[in-house]
């Protein structure tokens, strides 16, 4: 590990009070030219006790905009202590989990996975029509009917269109066959340039895609493509329970990734990361933007320092050994459930090194449904599957439960 590290709790407060030293501090600077303050004092009060043990909240309070992109570029200066904390966000990420060289990556902390695939797809879109004179009736998404909705929502966006490749029923994983075969007919209808969505962890599933399926597929056609992973949800999961994986920055062909910090890491709600080579970003640098120092290479534009300081403080609380045996006490679970499931004889999928389980819905009766909250694939059609997804909070406790309710209603169900 390059940037990652385990630091103690006084060595975190410090490397955050000396943020936002060096950001403005609009309590005692005077700044005449930034249409913003510190939040509202009448409703936040930034003297409270409670806030000099707790960096997030104030950060939260002092109000930093991390606005633009940090690692390409100059930013603005009002705000270079939590864009530096952001920096080292991105390349414990980049680098230290996704394979990276150093500094041979762009970045930011986004309002969520949605948008972060938004930007990859838009980025994707822009490099097409700048490189080779794209039409965007010639650029095409690729990606499976399992992908997560941001795909078709950025499709209708950008007004590009989205080819949805089929998936096996049972293991969920792509035809290639088929695959092969929605390109022969994708190119007959003038299709040139693919962007490629393949996901580490669908939203319903867990399922992992295998990126060579598509680069191997696409090759054969001599076709011009760029491959995004979706990690929105498996992105710090995958990687740890799979040390072995090839889903990283050491493939060539892996231009950039989606990462949800506000999932598994448990980082509040508006926390996505994007992260992608050098040499691409700037297809969406809005040149519009001169007032901003550095100019906006964003989709939101301005967004809240506290988010890259809340990601900064669990990472470096946990450091990498500590997030690997949070994770694998999180796998130990899920196979723990799926044994109970397997004794039971019910059909269930579960991607080896994910922490979801998705049960056929024959298995479910409505009451067990509705008292754990299982998450149906769809709610206003015949439904087919319910998910479980072991998070921090599902103890072994609640499997059991959960299990002995089950055993009761498929035994009334018998009778």
């Amino acid at each position: 590990m390059k940037f990652w590290k385990k630091l103690s709790q006084e060595e975190r407060t410090n490397r955050i009070a000396i943020a936002l030293q060096d950001n403005v501090n609009f309590s005692k600077d005077i700044s005449l030219g930034y249409p913003a303050s510190k939040l509202d004092g009448r409703v936040f009060n930034d003297d409270a006790p409670f806030l000099r043990d707790a960096p997030i909240l104030q950060t939260y309070v002092a109000n930093p905009n991390n606005i633009g992109c940090h690692t390409y570029g100059t930013s603005e200066k009002a705000f270079q202590g939590t864009h530096e904390i952001e920096r080292e966000v991105l390349s414990v990420l980049a680098v230290d989990i996704f394979k990276a060289e150093p500094n041979a990556f762009d970045g930011y902390i986004s309002p969520g996975g949605t948008e972060a695939n938004v930007y990859a797809l838009w980025m994707f879109r822009n490099y097409f029509i700048n490189v080779f004179d794209a039409l965007l009736s010639e650029i095409a998404i690729l990606a499976s009917v399992d992908t997560h909705y941001s795909i078709p929502k950025a499709a209708n966006l950008l007004q590009i269109d989205w080819l949805k490749v089929s998936v096996d029923f049972d293991t969920r994983q792509i035809d290639k066959t088929l695959l092969s075969q929605l390109i022969t007919e994708a190119k007959q209808i003038g299709k040139k340039y693919f962007i490629v969505v393949s996901n580490m962890g669908t939203t319903m599933f867990g399922s992992v895609d295998n990126p060579e399926d598509y680069i191997s597929v696409l090759e054969e056609h001599n076709l011009f493509y760029k491959l995004h992973i979706d990690g929105a949800y498996g992105g710090f999961v995958y990687p740890f329970n799979n040390q072995e994986s090839k889903i990283n920055f050491e493939n060539p062909k892996i231009t950039s990734i989606t990462i949800d910090a506000h999932k598994m890491l448990q980082a509040p709600y508006g926390t996505g990361v994007f992260i992608c080579r050098k040499g691409y970003i700037e297809n969406v640098l809005t040149k519009e933007a001169e007032y901003v120092e550095g100019m906006d290479l964003t989709l939101c534009g301005s967004r809240s320092g506290a988010n890259a300081v809340a990601v900064w403080m669990i990472l470096f609380t946990y450091g990498p050994n500590g997030w690997f045996e949070k994770v694998s006490v999180l796998q130990m679970r899920t196979s723990f459930l799926c044994k109970e499931l397997d004794k039971l004889g019910i059909v269930y999928f579960r991607e080896p090194y994910m922490n979801i389980v998705t049960i056929k819905s024959k298995y479910i009766p409505k009451a067990i449904a509705d008292k754990y909250t299982l998450v149906p694939q769809q709610h206003n059609k015949e439904n087919q599957w319910y998910k479980i997804v072991l998070m921090d909070h599902v103890e072994v406790e609640h499997l059991t439960t959960f299990i002995e309710d089950l055993k009761t209603q498929l035994c009334l169900k018998k009778i």
